[in-house]
């Protein structure tokens, strides 16, 4: 193991809250001491089947802990995801099946792997006690706080003074992660900033059950490619580490110019020499911001698909984008003029949605509001037109995605 000093050093870089300071401190000295790993938490909710760059920032702390010799366990909330975390929400997230959890669980752990050692990990399900506790268990366990205390919460809080529904489950959620943590006995607890309170009453939990109490470990929230909101796949504003390396770069470059260097920070290796020169170029404008943001797209791919495919992507978007050419491996779409008789139309955005060039009709609508639907080269602002001609015929779907239209 490396030095007291040294650890400290890593652990403590680019974390936000670390509570309490001190008994991490003891914790520390101890484990080297005694040569005993420290047991390194975070919880995942597999609420959807893939896992986004806002997600990689905790994964590479554990991977931090990881390299320093200390056990991380991973949680899959297959339980929790069925309650759906209200941290930061304003509304009660809808509920998932057990199908549904079990699936998404099952390429997370896949995604996992890419940034963390699968041989040194340890991984449970947090159905492996939940699935065994009595009521009497759960009346236990909720006995150890109280309702005051849980409206504390900023966003249970803010959802209770102005009247909108709190579910009584949502309640419990608090409690699930936190007993947890008294599962697995673990010395630390890694969150985002919006879970200090979860990682807080875990302290508070593992205490009332006997178990020496976590320190929280707190780190910085990702913004999204919007550059508003936190990144999130439900809001849209989110990079996939399992996309596919064109759309990982096209969403790179399409981030705001500010978000560069916390990118940079966050998600990469980048030293704090190179992210304070490149924040100076940028502000000073020495630099053009794209020459970062194409060498941050080519350091993501590359760390979660391979080189070639990093090189590949950024020739691409350089040939499509900047030179305004038009690919020449987009998918092709066959359609005939029969199986559209009955109106002699096209709705777009159900036909975007259905071949796969639109997550849902709902947001091919919205983009083709904003004006980012073309059929050769002209914007389209209709949802619905009359059949094109017989032949071929070039769709652009938003800033990234293109299809070659085939009408016989």
């Amino acid at each position: 193991m490396l030095s007291f000093e040294k650890q400290l050093e890593i652990i403590k870089s680019n974390t936000v809250d670390l509570l309490p300071e001190g008994e991490l401190e003891n914790k520390l000295k101890r484990a080297i001491k005694e040569g005993k790993p420290l047991r390194v938490k975070q919880g995942f909710d597999p609420t959807a089947p893939d896992i986004h760059l806002g997600h990689t920032v905790g994964l590479r702390k554990l991977k931090q802990f990881q390299d320093l010799g200390h056990t991380i366990v991973l949680i899959i909330g297959d339980y929790t995801a069925m309650v759906g975390d209200p941290s930061g929400r304003s509304a009660t997230r809808p509920q998932l099946t057990r199908e549904q959890v079990a699936e998404n669980a099952e390429t997370y752990q896949n995604q996992f792997f890419k940034l963390i050692d699968r041989e040194k990990t340890e991984v449970h399900y947090n159905g492996e006690w939940f699935a065994q506790m009595s009521f009497a268990d759960i009346l236990r366990l909720a006995s150890q706080i109280t309702v005051a205390r849980i409206l504390e919460r900023d966003d249970f809080e803010k959802r209770y003074k102005s009247g909108a529904p709190i579910a009584v489950h949502e309640l419990l959620y608090p409690l699930m992660q936190a007993y947890d943590s008294v599962a697995i006995k673990a010395d630390i607890e890694i969150g985002g900033t919006e879970q200090l309170f979860n990682l807080l009453t875990g302290r508070q939990i593992q205490e009332a059950f006997g178990v020496e109490p976590q320190v929280a470990l707190t780190l910085p929230i990702l913004e999204g490619i919007d550059g508003v909101q936190r990144m999130s796949k439900s809001i849209g504003n989110y990079i996939g580490i399992a996309e596919d390396p064109k759309e990982i770069f096209g969403k790179i470059m399409s981030i705001p110019d500010d978000l560069i260097v916390s990118y940079f920070r966050l998600c990469t290796d980048a030293d704090q020499t190179k992210l304070d020169i490149m924040a100076r170029e940028i502000e000073r404008g020495k630099t053009n911001p794209m020459m970062y943001k194409k060498e941050l797209g080519e350091t993501i791919i590359e760390m979660y698909h391979s080189k070639d495919a990093a090189q590949k992507a950024r020739a691409d978007f350089e040939s499509v984008f900047s030179k305004r050419e038009i690919p020449d491996d987009m998918p092709e779409i066959k359609v005939r003029q029969s199986d559209f008789a009955d109106t002699n139309e096209i709705y777009w955005p159900k036909f975007l949605a259905d071949h796969g060039l639109m997550d849902s009709s709902s947001k091919a609508r919205n983009l083709i509001k904003q004006g980012g639907f073309q059929i050769d080269g002209e914007k389209q602002s209709e949802f619905a037109t009359s059949l094109p001609f017989e032949g071929e015929h070039i769709l652009k779907v938003g800033k990234l995605r293109w299809a070659k239209l085939i009408i016989n």
